[in-house]
Order: structure tokens, then C-alpha cells, then sequence
């Protein structure tokens, strides 16, 4: 059983564990990406600062060691190779691409000069060579981060870590130089709904709490449970949020200390316009309180109260949600910016039977949800699938099965094609950078990787 998967994150290399792991039948398996490094997220979504997360990356070497797994890096799906031509030479195709862009605010005034998503400066700070030359003005003093999941408290993080805490990281370098420089004094994570329903964990919370220097506080009333908010935590009965509720809580009555900097954790309110000074950046934003109402099923919704209130910044970053990006030739659906599936399989929308031999695992599968560790049963479930169809002959038969025959067509159009023995040299380059300079280790750019590799 010949597969291709395109996509080498973290659902990629799960997928292919579990594909490779099995006896019967045997599976070659071929993880094209079209970065030159592979590790998707955990390389340029997970934050500098938090290193042990990348540790899961020891076991998707061990995945690439196993006989009957190949790595094509620097291939490019729609550029360098076609379904048709996949197609044509494995039984299976499955999409691995992630939830690549972000949603908007829909509100006036988002595209301000001095207005980005998060997820462009997650990519630029950790080095994704298409972000690479991105500008971000860190002259401003006062910025907000819209948004309360992992993504947002990452970015408040990192612009409130002193430049000593960064120096130990993985961080880009000209990223760590542009923040070394920063102005940025005080933050404001800014949450539509209350406490226990912030996505962010009881640790992160912790964390913010722990940086050298920076103070953090949260507003007293916004930290109080409102009744419903109470009854949803009694029903759940998790100590989990509880302890987040009680962190938060305990940053409402601390006293600040007189570091450098302040992050202030906001609840109930919305953005409602950036404000713009005469030359078009971002000088305020407009936030509308919310109260909760009992939504459906339950679930508690905010609504705003048309009560308003300015907040002068000069940076915003939005962290609102994430979305997949449409592949040539591959169903998508607008409204959920996920491929349309069936427990993985590829539902093609005109017959909504599934379509054979196409699959789909990870965020463009089911939507950017859970953590690193939440795709590995999402990859399991669609690797049975791949193996159910092909034992049932569900499976169409590729006219060019040899493993050699896509290589050469690969190598014939991406020159500079990187394997995986081309990226184990390029890693322990990094890592003895690292060393050199006490750090886990130093990125190299695009342009560094493909000179490295003799491709000019």
C-alpha cells in the first residue's frame, strides 16, 4: 500500500506511525512538505520559551528511521506536484496542511498599519522562512492581544519576557534582536467571555505570573463569577478551571511589584474599531462590555451591553481563531475552512460520498482544536480507514506504483529537493550552533539551509 501525505507536522508523523507500525498490509509511506524543515507546528507554532513541548520531536525521528518512510521537504503541493500526479503513483493521498490562516475581527479599522494577526508573528519570532521579512513596529509602548487561547498567551508572553529569558530560547535571531529593542511596556489580553471560559490552561495562567519582568494583574470585577458562570463550574466539576479561576482571582488582589512592565488579563470585552492617528497606525482600541446569556445546548455566550470604553495602543494582534487554506483540486468547506470528511475520508460535496483514496487528518480535518498530543487519535482513526478501504479493494490502483518513479518526477521539478538524511545534518548544524551559544538551538534561514545544500 503506497501513501502519500502532504504535510509534515505533527499529524503527518502521527499518521505515518501508525501506518508504518502495522504488520499487514505492508505500507510505504512518502511526507511531502513544502518547507525544507519538517515538524510543522511544533517548529514554528510552539512558542521559543517552551521547550520541552518540542521534545515530541525525538519520536518523529523515530518515525522517519522506520523502513518504508521517505521525506520530501521543500515540495510544494499545487507547485511542484499536482493531485493527478500523486494519484498516479499512490494508492492513498492524505492532507496534513493544518489550519494555516487566521479569522479577521470583521470591525472597522482592522487592516491599520500596526494591526497583524498572531499567527504572522508566532511564524516570524520562530523563524518560518515565509514570514521571514515581516516588520513589526516594537517602538510601540502599549499593545493589545485579542484573544485568550494558547496562541494569544503565547504572544503576550514573549512580548513581556526580558531579553535575558529569550536569549536561552530557540527564538529567530533577528527576532530576538528586534525584541531586545522593544519599547513595549504594557500589554492587555483581552477576553470576549469570563474566567472559566478562557481557553487558556491553569499552567499558562501560572507562567504569566512567574516572568521576571513583568507585573500581571487582572480587574477585580472581571474575575468575579457571574451566576451562570458559577453554575457551569459546579456542573463540571473540574479542578482544573478552578485552579485558573483561583490564579486569575489571586492576580486581582496582587499588588504590583514595580517591574518594567505590566500584562493586564481582561474578561467581558469585545473589540468593537481600531482607531487610527493621520498617518494610518493604530493609536486606540474601542472595547464594548459583554455580559453572559445561556446560549444552545447550554453554552454560555457574550453579548455586549453597548457599554464602551478607548484603550490607547499603537500594536493589536489578533488571536480570534484559525482556519484551513483551500488545495487545487481538493474539496473545502468556506464555512468551516476544514476539507470535508467522513472520520477522515474526503467527502466529495456534489455525490457527499466519500471520494476514493483522498484523506485528511489534523486541523484540516476537524477544525484547530486540542493540543500537539490531541492528533495522534485523530491520525489513528484515519489510517484505519486508509487500511479498512484498502483491504475492502476500495482503493484505486496507481499506474505508476514504483517508489522510484515519483522521485524522479519530484527531483525533476524541485531540483533541490531535501530528504530527511539532508535534514538530520541540517539539525545537528542548529544544535551545535545552540551549544555553541547556550541555547537548544539557532535556526537557520531558508536561504542559510539551501546554500548548505549546495542550492543557489
Amino acid at each position: 500500500m503506497r501513501v502519500a501525505i502532504v504535510g509534515a507536522g505533527p499529524a503527518g508523523f502521527f499518521l505515518a506511525e501508525r501506518l508504518l507500525a502495522r504488520a499487514e498490509p505492508a505500507v510505504g509511506v512518502d511526507l511531502l512538505e513544502r518547507l525544507p524543515a519538517p515538524h510543522g507546528l511544533v517548529r514554528f507554532g510552539v512558542a521559543p520559551d517552551h521547550e520541552k513541548i518540542k521534545s515530541v520531536t525525538r519520536s518523529f525521528d523515530a518515525v522517519a528511521s522506520r523502513p518504508g518512510f521517505r521525506y520530501f521537504g521543500n515540495v510544494e503541493f499545487g507547485a511542484e506536484v499536482s493531485l493527478a500526479d500523486l494519484a498516479r503513483h499512490y494508492h492513498a493521498v492524505c492532507f496534513t496542511t493544518g489550519a494555516q490562516t487566521d479569522r479577521r475581527m470583521g470591525i472597522p479599522g482592522e487592516d491599520l498599519a500596526g494591526s497583524h494577526s498572531a499567527t504572522e508573528f508566532v511564524a516570524w519570532y520562530n523563524g518560518h522562512p515565509r514570514f521571514r521579512s515581516l516588520a513589526f513596529d516594537l517602538s510601540a509602548e502599549r499593545v493589545a492581544v485579542v484573544g485568550v487561547g494558547n496562541v494569544a498567551v503565547d504572544v503576550a508572553r514573549m512580548l513581556c519576557r526580558t531579553p535575558a529569558e529569550l536569549a536561552g530560547t530557540d527564538v529567530a535571531d533577528y527576532a530576538l534582536d528586534a525584541l531586545r529593542a522593544s519599547r513595549v511596556r504594557e500589554v492587555w489580553l483581552l477576553g470576549r467571555r469570563g474566567p472559566v471560559q478562557a481557553a487558556f490552561t491553569a499552567p499558562e495562567v501560572k507562567e504569566l505570573g512567574e516572568l521576571e519582568g513583568c507585573d500581571v494583574r487582572a480587574v477585580p470585577e472581571e474575575v468575579v463569577l457571574d451566576p451562570l458562570s458559577r453554575a457551569e463550574l459546579e456542573r463540571a466539576d473540574d479542578r482544573a478551571t478552578r485552579r485558573k479561576v483561583e490564579l486569575l482571582q489571586g492576580y486581582a488582589a496582587r499588588a504590583p511589584s514595580g517591574k518594567p512592565k505590566l500584562l493586564t488579563l481582561r474578561f467581558l470585552v469585545s473589540p468593537v474599531a481600531l482607531e487610527g492617528d493621520a498617518a494610518g497606525r493604530v493609536r486606540a482600541i474601542t472595547l464594548v462590555r459583554n455580559e453572559l446569556v445561556a446560549g444552545p445546548g447550554g453554552v454560555l455566550a457574550a453579548v455586549p451591553t453597548g457599554r464602551t470604553e478607548r484603550l490607547p495602543v499603537e500594536l493589536v494582534f489578533r488571536s480570534v481563531g484559525y482556519r484551513g487554506v483551500p488545495l487545487p483540486d481538493v474539496p473545502f468547506d468556506e464555512r468551516l475552512g476544514i476539507i470535508p470528511n467522513a472520520a477522515g475520508r474526503v467527502i466529495d460535496p456534489h455525490t457527499l460520498h466519500p471520494t476514493p483514496g483522498l484523506y485528511v487528518a489534523g486541523w484540516i480535518k476537524r477544525g484547530p482544536s486540542g493540543v500537539i498530543g490531541t492528533n495522534k487519535p485523530d491520525a489513528a482513526e484515519t489510517a484505519d480507514a486508509m487500511v479498512a478501504d484498502f483491504e475492502a479493494g476500495r482503493l484505486p490502483a496507481p499506474a505508476e506504483p514504483d517508489p522510484a518513479a515519483i522521485e524522479r518526477l519530484l527531483r525533476e521539478r524541485q531540483p533541490c529537493l531535501i530528504t530527511f538524511d539532508d535534514w538530520k545534518m541540517l539539525d545537528r548544524i542548529e544544535s551545535e550552533r545552540g551549544q555553541a551559544s547556550g541555547r537548544p538551538r539557532v535556526k537557520m534561514t531558508e536561504q542559510e539551509i539551501l546554500t548548505k545544500l549546495g542550492c543557489t
